[in-house]
């Protein structure tokens, strides 16, 4: 007998219908009309040597019928049988991922298989009767193929079942926009479906940019997760008892133990420079619990102490973002399902670049909205000043939550005087460059306060510096100045809502002030009109995003704030004005949901004035008498408010500051004294230079009237007018108030 080798599994014997070609299958077509091969020695020792059968005769169709049924059959079952198996790894219907049929289990050591058949089939039986070996070398052959069939299908669908497990777990990982959310959605991708604990490694802090570490690398375990609840642990277990004879992990006996509470880990691990951790983390792709490398690696990373899981139940993986790695996951699996395999590397490594990239957004966009807020927030003031004779209060809002920077601002800058200047503007756009226009405008506009510049004056200069910054630089404003003592208020406008006055009796009325230009286009004129500030009274200084909305006009919207201010003043009655922080926040509450198209800003002021009965005013001549004068002036003041306890230290800087005004004045020089909650000086002459405070020599006989002034008032200044400078200091009233 002739044999033919047809697989690594050895020579078989040939079969009935095979080709005389040797091959890893042997050929499908037989040579037509050949015999039948000769029978073995065993056959011919019985004398059966069965008569040869030509192709294409009615037994071989015969017998190829019945041998292709059988093989359908068989084929049928085992597809039916391989239907239900469940991908290596990946959960079965309670979550336990089944391990996967190795092809040719069932095979006996040894089996050959017949040429024509595939490996693992076995040969015809050599016994009494060759046809019925023959017969059943077949029907065995057939099971062999079909639970092949099977087994292809089994494995692609293996492999198609992490493709969708990493492309749901990615998209999982996507849909968060900052740290925690993409750190959460990466342990609930991957806890239990993919491994029953994971505990997650982040840098601390997380780099940002191009930023350069100064200290040692840190890595701080972010958060853990895992399938079994604590509740369910045992609670009389040993915390030794989760590691074996070995010290490794074993999960299924793991106590509460951890910073978390949940996993057995260190909360902070150092990485050293050229330790296993770090060579692991610089070779970026994730490795199983039992490489050399990780079982080095991870007492580093878990601490000293803790156990190390055992065998393929983990996998380290690197998050690497960027630039640079930012920390490491683990996965970890219990010894109920099958260990990771060599697929299960690939899934990781998936897992962990879409986790570090979606840490990298998320970190960057963190760092972006930290430098708009900043911005923001410095570009607008950190609290309000509390001039005299005035109350101030505000409210800022921005369009959208998640970009918290525009162009809206509001500010309030003390003027000589005891005056006060109140600005609101609005730069067009809601991004960076508004809010950048913005910061220079508002900075423009607080330098021209200081010039005590006319209203129409500082809106003119500010056209002009708009101008300057683009061609497409526009803004509106409003600019008003505010004089406690005369009760009056002036205000100019560049294309702003008008403000609105409520007064103390309830009525909310909107001033009639000229619209004007917005800033920006140039070669337009601004006009101011000055209006009664009656005490008691609160002007409200918006932006448009308050009463124009995509649901309505800005009238309608004015209508509506007037409305709402007139039934917030009859809520505290005629006599009373609502209190000022409550009555901006009752004025917000007016918007509705879609009203929130632009950013907002509020500023309200109430008039409380200055009473003629707490004011004096002289005219002093520029000459060598005017200290004198100024000092009897003072005394008698005092005397009729009843602050004779303040008469020395009064007198005493009364004299320094008129002394210094008289020597440079060309015109009479003012001396005014107001009392509020403290009695504040102001000396105005027609000199622009501002005093310096020194430190006078011995021999020098000036230069102490500032030190003295600096030493025993409670605060002091000095600001440049248009005509001149005023000089005021401040003294605290016997008894901290007004008696």
């Amino acid at each position: 007998m002739t044999e033919y080798p047809t697989s690594h599994e050895g020579p078989q014997p040939a079969a009935a219908g095979s080709s005389d070609v040797p091959g890893p299958r042997g050929s499908r077509h037989a040579a037509a009309g050949r015999a039948a091969p000769v029978p073995g020695p065993e056959d011919r020792g019985h004398g059966k040597a069965p008569a040869p059968v030509a192709e294409g005769s009615a037994g071989a169709r015969a017998r190829t019928g019945h041998d292709a049924s059988a093989l359908a059959r068989d084929t049928s079952a085992a597809r039916t049988a391989g239907s239900g198996g469940t991908s290596p790894g990946l959960p079965g219907p309670r979550g336990e991922a089944e391990p996967p049929r190795p092809l040719g289990r069932d095979a006996a050591p040894g089996a050959t298989a017949a040429p024509g058949l595939p490996a693992g089939a076995a040969g015809p039986a050599q016994g009494p009767d060759g046809a019925h070996g023959q017969e059943a070398a077949l029907a065995r052959a057939g099971a062999a193929a079909a639970g092949m069939l099977a087994a292809e299908p089994t494995a692609a669908r293996r492999e198609g079942d992490r493709l969708r497990f990493v492309g749901a777990a990615t998209r999982r990982i996507a849909r968060g926009l900052d740290l925690d959310e993409i750190v959460l959605g990466l342990c609930r991708a991957t806890v239990p479906t993919f491994s029953d604990a994971i505990l997650v490694y982040l840098r601390d802090p997380l780099p940002v940019g191009d930023e350069r570490p100064v200290g040692p690398v840190v890595l701080r375990l972010r958060r853990t997760d895992r399938l079994r609840p604590i509740e369910e642990l045992g609670s009389g277990l040993d915390p030794a008892g989760a590691a074996g004879g070995s010290g490794e992990l074993d999960l299924s006996q793991l106590p509460l133990v951890g910073p978390q509470g949940d996993l057995p880990a260190a909360e902070l691990c150092e990485i050293r420079p050229g330790g296993a951790l770090a060579e692991v983390l610089r070779g970026v792709r994730p490795v199983f619990g039992s490489s050399a490398a990780a079982r080095a690696a991870l007492p580093e990373l878990l601490g000293e102490g803790h156990p190390v899981p055992r065998g393929q139940r983990a996998v380290l993986a690197p998050l690497r973002g960027r630039r640079r790695v930012i920390g490491a996951a683990v996965f970890l699996r219990s010894p109920e399902r099958p260990a990771f395999e060599a697929n299960d590397l690939l899934v990781a490594a998936q897992l962990a670049t879409h986790t570090a990239l979606g840490i990298d957004k998320a970190v960057l966009y963190g760092r972006e909205a930290y430098i708009a807020d900043e911005l923001q927030r410095t570009m607008l003031p950190d609290s309000l000043p509390q001039p005299t004779g005035v109350r101030l209060a505000s409210r800022y809002l921005p369009a959208a939550e998640t970009a918290r920077v525009g162009g809206d601002w509001y500010d309030a800058i003390p003027l000589p005087g005891s005056r006060v200047a109140l600005v609101v503007g609005d730069v067009m756009g809601h991004s960076m460059t508004s809010a950048a226009i913005m910061g220079q405008l508002r900075t423009t506009a607080q330098t021209l306060a200081q010039l005590d510049l006319p209203p129409a004056e500082v809106l003119h200069h500010l056209d002009e510096q708009a101008q300057r910054l683009g061609s497409d630089r526009m803004a509106t404003c409003l600019y008003a100045v505010y004089d406690p003592v005369s009760h009056r208020i002036t205000i100019a406008n560049a294309g702003h809502p008008p403000p609105v006055l409520l007064h103390l009796g309830g009525r909310a009325e909107v001033l009639r002030v000229p619209a004007g230009a917005p800033i920006g286009v140039g070669g337009v004129d601004f006009e101011a009109v000055e209006l009664d500030a009656p005490a008691g009274a609160t002007l409200l200084l918006y932006t448009d995003g308050l009463v124009e909305s995509r649901l309505r006009d800005v009238w309608t919207g004015i209508d509506q704030l007037r409305e709402r201010l007139a039934a917030t003043a009859q809520l505290t009655g005629l006599d009373h004005p609502p209190p000022l922080e409550a009555l901006c926040d009752d004025v917000l509450d007016m918007l509705g949901p879609g009203d929130r198209d632009d950013d907002i800003a509020l500023l309200a002021a109430r008039f409380d004035g200055i009473a003629p009965s707490d004011v004096a005013y002289w005219f002093l001549d520029p000459e060598e008498t005017a200290p004198g004068r100024a000092r009897r002036y003072a005394r008698r003041a005092l005397e009729r408010w009843g602050l004779e306890e303040l008469s020395d230290s009064l007198e005493l800087l009364v004299s320094e500051v008129v002394t210094n005004a008289v020597r440079y004045a060309e015109r009479p020089v003012t001396l005014r004294l107001l009392r509020t909650d403290v009695l504040r000086c102001e000396v105005g002459d027609d000199a622009p230079q501002l005093p310096r405070q020194r430190r006078a020599r011995e021999t020098d006989e000036g230069g102490r009237g500032l030190f003295l002034v600096n030493r025993m008032a409670r605060r002091w200044g000095a600001t440049r007018l248009s005509s001149g400078k005023v000089v005021w200091f401040e003294l605290q009233l016997p008894g901290g108030g007004r008696s």
